[in-house]
């Protein structure tokens, strides 16, 4: 199934409905699909598998250096743009 964002919005509950009987839903902005709706697997993340390649990729891409503004901090002047 195809839909806009707005009706997406509206139809929310129906759309999780679908997509758990396992049908996939493309979410579309401007007449070009964006995202994909799909049902979540029982069980399938291995989140001790997923730490570990985690940590590898940080570990390979780590300058050595204290990072210049932490998360919050980012997320802060980030919302500040907002207003």
């Amino acid at each position: 199934m195809i839909i806009n964002l707005r009706a997406a919005k509206a139809r929310l509950s129906e759309l999780v409905e679908k997509v758990s009987r396992g049908e996939d839903v493309f979410l579309t902005v401007w007449g070009k699909i964006k995202a994909r709706l799909t049902r979540a697997g029982a069980g399938t993340v291995d989140t001790r598998a997923w730490a570990r390649e985690l940590r590898k990729i940080r570990e390979a891409n780590s300058t050595g250096r204290p990072p210049k503004m932490t998360i919050d901090q980012i997320i802060d002047e980030l919302r500040e743009d907002r207003f």
